[in-house]
């Protein structure tokens, strides 16, 4: 409902980069700049300064900010309202998932979703934690999933399921015919994990500490940022990794990979973030409880 060139230049303003603006929109960099230009013309007055490959707001940059703010969380809401008055759930739904959630849990959903209403298109970005919550606190998108607790204070929180995540190695390794595994027993084998940033390295990283194992003491010999690549280079031999049980379904079955449960068990949270807004439409309203139900708990609010 906004004028296009305001999401753009808010986007702009709020990742001071064209670059990462265009990615948050699905936009190419011509575009996003040539709708900065647009409204620098409309204005007739520089939004940004440029020199040295960075850009910063003008003093005229800031106060178009303020407003820009101000004008798209009016839209949204009188976007809300308007499709709350209509009967059918339709439209693009645009959600960012973290890897693991977006690879093994979410599919199904998505599918019976859609099954359900027809008229939804789902767009779904697939990335870690950290950035699926700074798409969803910049609108740029509707609804994130996410492995670990969230900090921006513009998002609301629900949690969707629980995840057990157990150490994973090859069925040759030191470790592969213990029952349980103490955290403390980690920092004598090599490690492969998840990069930082991403909500698993996150979980893992805090259990540790609680149980007095600093993270920084394991032999991290790779960090790689997604769970295939990590079962591929686990089932080598090379190091243990700590992932959700429910991304090695298949290769424990068939014999490829062995899991061990963490002793004390490492339960996490999967959870839904939103913007915290008075008004919802009913298809992120709708999509947010079906995908609660259907994985597999009732809403409890963070």
């Amino acid at each position: 409902m906004a004028d296009r060139r305001l999401q753009v230049f808010h986007a702009v303003a709020k990742h001071l980069s064209f670059t990462k603006a265009a990615e948050a929109l699905f936009m190419t960099q011509p575009a996003v700049t040539s709708q900065i230009k647009q409204l620098e013309e409309h204005f007739n007055t520089r939004l940004f300064d440029r020199a040295r490959g960075r850009i910063t707001l003008t003093p005229a940059g800031h106060l178009a900010l303020e407003y820009a703010q101000r004008i798209l969380e009016t839209s949204a809401e009188l976007d809300a309202r308007l499709h709350a008055m209509g009967d059918s759930i339709s439209g693009t739904l645009l959600i960012g998932a973290s890897t693991t959630i977006a690879d093994y849990l979410l599919p199904q959903v998505l599918g019976n979703y859609k099954a359900r209403f027809p008229g939804v298109v789902p767009q779904l970005l697939v990335a870690n934690s950290e950035l699926v919550q700074q798409r969803v606190a910049e609108r740029s998108l509707d609804i994130g999933f996410i492995e670990s607790g969230s900090h921006f204070a513009a998002l609301a929180m629900d949690i969707c399921c629980e995840d057990e995540l157990q150490v994973v190695c090859a069925p040759h390794h030191a470790l592969a015919t213990l029952r349980a595994i103490p955290p403390d027993r980690l920092v004598n084998y090599p490690n492969i994990s998840r990069e930082s940033g991403s909500g698993t390295r996150e979980v893992i990283d805090t259990y540790l500490r609680h149980h007095g194992v600093q993270p920084d003491s394991l032999q991290r010999v790779m960090e790689l940022g997604s769970p295939e690549a990590l079962k591929g280079v686990v089932a080598t031999g090379l190091g243990f990794s700590i992932m959700s049980c429910a991304t090695v379904v298949n290769e424990v079955r068939l014999g490829q990979l062995v899991q061990i449960p963490l002793e004390p068990r490492l339960i996490r949270n999967m959870s839904v973030v939103y913007p915290k807004e008075r008004i919802h439409s009913p298809l992120v309203s709708s999509f947010i409880d079906f995908a609660r139900q259907a994985l597999g708990q009732a809403p409890s609010q963070a």
